[in-house]
């Protein structure tokens, strides 16, 4: 409580980032001096307010290809956040990503939101909100290696242990023995009134899964999710989903 929205998160070269990117303070007290349109500019198009490119752990590529008026929506929320006071260290990527930084941010895609009653188109559009295949496919220095949405991405936290994306195409390594109703079960399980978040020990198994945020996703755009997943090409990658520190 008290931190929403003011920033300070660290992606670097210990997560397997090419540098170190840091989460900007995203309320009030800090985009006051940012027209709306230098936030559309850079949520969607991968463009700071000073012009320099956003490394894509703030998936601009994804969201350049939502609705605007999402982007406009979102613009709207982040400008009602409480107003909190932290300024944050500059983001600094290494060689040669400060030069290949430059050529990755690209003139937006824009679409509409697709019709409910088309559960896959859909379901493609929210996970792109979500930015799913971002974490649930295998990143190397920042850039894809592995099949889409197969997982496999490591997250290496600070007491040496590994937490790594999941496989969450249709395939039985992934979720292609997971039903609808379980998938959906799943995600809200963490906003039930009975779910207390526990206090996790170093050494301890962790998730990265913001699961009590995607727990607020209603049941019907959590089906369309589950409908667009199960379209993807199966892969047959096994995931051990935590790894203790040795």
């Amino acid at each position: 409580e008290g931190t929403f929205g003011k920033g300070g998160e660290v992606f670097d070269q210990k997560l397997g980032f090419p540098g170190k990117f840091v989460a900007i303070n995203i309320t009030p007290a800090n985009l006051k001096s940012w027209t709306d349109g230098e936030i559309f500019r850079a949520v969607a198009g991968g463009v700071g307010k000073d012009g320099r490119a956003l490394f894509p752990i703030m998936p601009h590529i994804g969201y350049g290809q939502l609705d605007e008026e999402d982007i406009k929506f979102v613009i709207a929320y982040i400008r009602t956040l409480e107003p909190i006071e932290n300024k944050t260290e500059a983001s600094e990527a290494d060689f040669p990503m400060n030069f290949i930084l430059n050529t990755i941010p690209q003139k937006p895609n824009f679409s509409k939101i697709p019709s409910k009653s088309d559960k896959v188109a859909y379901g493609k559009y929210l996970v792109t909100a979500a930015s799913c295949n971002d974490c649930h496919t295998k990143q190397d220095k920042g850039k894809f290696v592995g099949a889409p949405f197969a997982g496999g991405f490591e997250f290496k936290l600070p007491d040496g242990s590994v937490v790594t994306s999941a496989n969450i195409t249709p395939h039985p390594s992934g979720i292609g023995n997971w039903t609808e109703e379980k998938f959906i079960a799943r995600f809200k399980h963490y906003v039930d009134s009975t779910y207390v978040s526990n206090q996790i020990k170093p050494g301890e198994f962790q998730s990265m899964m913001t699961w009590t945020m995607y727990g607020g996703i209603t049941n019907e755009d959590l089906s369309a999710i589950y409908h667009f997943l199960k379209t993807l090409k199966p892969e047959n990658n096994i995931i051990s989903v935590f790894k203790p520190a040795k």
